[in-house]
């Protein structure tokens, strides 16, 4: 059994990995389980440090939010406004207004950490 430590090299990534899927089945409330519990909080810890994942930008993960929760644009009037609105964010041919990350945070549940990203928006050919 590995001993609990900290993760500092990619073999002892690998190996708290391995350990890991060893112990994945073990019962609740065993020496086993709580290791299990340690190993994947510092293999966590690890990812952050050595692969960390962007976050996407807005209005990726707003169109993300509808597809996979099977929502179209008029379920979003409520935290943008009206459809026409929702149309040029979604086009990005508006940035999204401090109110609206507000709205879409509260009523949808999307993060906001993940909202005020700066994204660009396209330009007018006029």
């Amino acid at each position: 059994m590995l001993e609990s430590r900290p993760i500092r090299t990619e073999a002892d990534y690998r190996a708290a990995l391995d350990e890991i899927e060893r112990l994945f089945d073990a019962e609740p409330n065993t020496p086993e389980c709580d290791l299990l519990e340690v190993l994947t909080t510092l293999v966590e810890a690890y990812e952050q440090r050595h692969y960390p994942i962007d976050a996407p930008e807005p209005v990726e993960a707003i169109l993300y939010y509808l597809e996979s929760r099977g929502l179209s644009w008029h379920d979003l009037e409520p935290a943008i406004g009206s459809y026409e609105k929702v149309g040029e964010i979604l086009n990005r041919q508006q940035p999204l207004t401090l109110e609206m990350i507000r709205r879409l945070h509260q009523q949808l549940g999307i993060p906001a950490e993940v909202l005020i990203q700066p994204y660009s928006l396209m330009e007018n050919s006029a």
